[in-house]
């Protein structure tokens, strides 16, 4: 071992300083712990730089894009649209380092003493090196190494041409083409803005997924309505990818349901298939925790302890829900527990909600009726509504989607949505305030509901689901489509 090597001992060690790290940092302290944070990567959380805020930015400028376009309806005219793609991407990435700014501050202000910069991996259960120079002693410690995009080796095969969303935000001016693989959040956000923006956009999805939603409804409707906007093919995957001759494209070659194959050129190829856990490489198999198939430690989810062990794990490491509300939430639970190891208490875990920032937006609160076609089968019932012809929707021009919400028989407790809908990001937050309350159907229905609101489709769902919840289980939801496996 290199005799230069110093060791340091503190009570916590967090791995990691993004949404999940800075969190658990910060409350681990405020156990009057000595604590100390380390990072291999660029500071600054995956969500400022790289995700959900430049995201956002570049869907804003695709909304008042779509805003023009959509203004004769209405009897406005604007005249020709036109979009500078390099005063998009400026502000894009202008206001992505502001946003960056204030974690960097956030970070600066941490104690230097507090702060380690290197690649860490563990060499014992309580027992760390950074790289070659410093070996930390923890009492416990907190995994928060977040998550990468997955790009398939044969892909990467092709040349620079095929991108993460990470590179996207580098953009200085808009691409003509764009290939995006996956219909996820990540790959149905940026598609259906990238579109907007002029851009020629093919989506390629393998099966017939959509985002987060699990209900075959509210994904058939999912799809119908987004494929009416731009080109999404699903049921089609990606049979081979090639540099052009001249290194300005790739070439894409698909293969749909029924095995044809077509190839067509794109300037850019965006991988949007998911991303892994960064536990790869930091030295599990020392730790002496137990792991899954795909080397992400087994813990409590209520107390993100591994095992019984003094290591605890939290945001995209614990591969569970790759959101910032969730990691954030997460990193406070293994922060404290940490602190106060070997008491371990369990934390708050709110209630799930996720939301694509597509138009129509998508959102899914609660259990999803996927988790419930398992846990209550034949104990569940469902009410819908269509916001073809909602009130308020139609006032917008925006009455596209449906709502689907789920309660249990007998309490009637109110379960779970899934929905495309206008405005979902604001149902959800409102559906999700009521199964967090553990409201009944019936206590939701004696609720305000203004005139006229999108809401309003919200209480048409909930009417027919108390009338189902009237009947019985008579009216319990065919889920041979939903089971595992399937």
């Amino acid at each position: 071992m290199n005799n230069d090597i110093k060791t340091i001992q503190v009570d916590v060690a967090v791995i990691g300083s993004g949404t999940a790290g800075l969190t658990a940092h910060k409350a681990a302290r405020q156990h009057g712990k000595r604590v100390l944070m380390m990072e291999s990567g660029p500071y600054g959380t995956t969500c400022a730089r790289v995700g959900c805020m430049p995201s956002k930015l570049l869907i804003a400028a695709a909304e008042a894009a779509h805003a023009v376009t959509a203004a004769p309806a209405f009897g406005v005219h604007a005249g020709p649209l036109r979009i500078d793609g390099q005063q998009v991407m400026a502000r894009v990435r202008s206001e992505r380092d502001r946003f960056v700014g204030f974690v960097l501050e956030g970070v600066d202000a941490i104690p230097a003493e507090e702060k380690l910069r290197g690649h860490v991996r563990f060499i014992a259960p309580g027992k760390l090196q950074v790289d070659e120079h410093t070996i930390v002693e923890a009492a416990s410690v907190v995994i928060a190494t977040g998550s990468s995009p997955i790009v398939p080796p044969e892909w990467q095969a092709a040349g620079e041409r095929v991108i993460t969303s990470d590179a996207v935000f580098a953009w200085t001016d808009l691409p003509r083409s764009l290939a995006v693989v996956g219909a996820g959040v990540i790959g149905l956000e940026l598609g259906q803005a990238l579109a907007r923006l002029g851009v020629r956009v093919t989506l390629f999805a393998r099966g017939a997924k959509v985002a987060q939603l699990t209900d075959p409804l509210v994904l058939a409707e999912a799809g119908k309505v987004l494929a009416g906007e731009f080109d999404i093919r699903f049921q089609t995957s990606v049979a081979h990818l090639a540099k052009t001759d001249d290194g300005t494209g790739v070439l894409l070659t698909s293969r749909d349901g029924e095995g044809q194959e077509k190839t067509e050129q794109f300037e850019y190829v965006l991988a949007a298939i998911g991303r892994s856990p960064n536990v790869k490489g930091i030295g599990l198999e020392t730790a002496q925790i137990e792991l899954d198939r795909h080397g992400v430690p087994l813990y409590d989810k209520h107390t993100m302890q591994c095992g019984k062990s003094a290591i605890f794990i939290a945001g995209d490491a614990s591969d569970e829900l790759p959101l910032l509300p969730e990691a954030a939430d997460q990193g406070r639970i293994a922060g404290d527990n940490a602190a106060r190891f070997p008491e371990v208490l369990p934390g708050l875990r709110r209630t799930p909600l996720g939301v694509a920032f597509t138009e129509p937006q998508i959102a899914t609160v609660g259990a999803t009726y996927q988790q419930l076609c398992i846990s209550h089968a034949g104990r569940f019932a469902v009410g819908a509504v269509s916001f073809g012809n909602q009130g308020r929707s139609r006032v917008m021009l925006q009455n596209k989607g449906m709502l689907r919400v789920y309660a249990e028989f007998g309490s009637q407790r109110f379960l779970g949505a899934e929905m495309i809908a206008p405005r979902a990001e604001h149902l959800g937050h409102l559906l999700a305030w009521a199964c967090q309350a553990q409201l009944t159907v019936h206590a939701m229905l004696d609720m305000p509901f203004y005139h006229p609101v999108i809401e309003e489709g919200v209480r048409t769902a909930l009417r027919e689901l108390a009338l189902h919840l009237q009947k019985g289980p008579v009216d319990v939801p065919d889920c041979a489509d939903c089971t595992p496996g399937a």
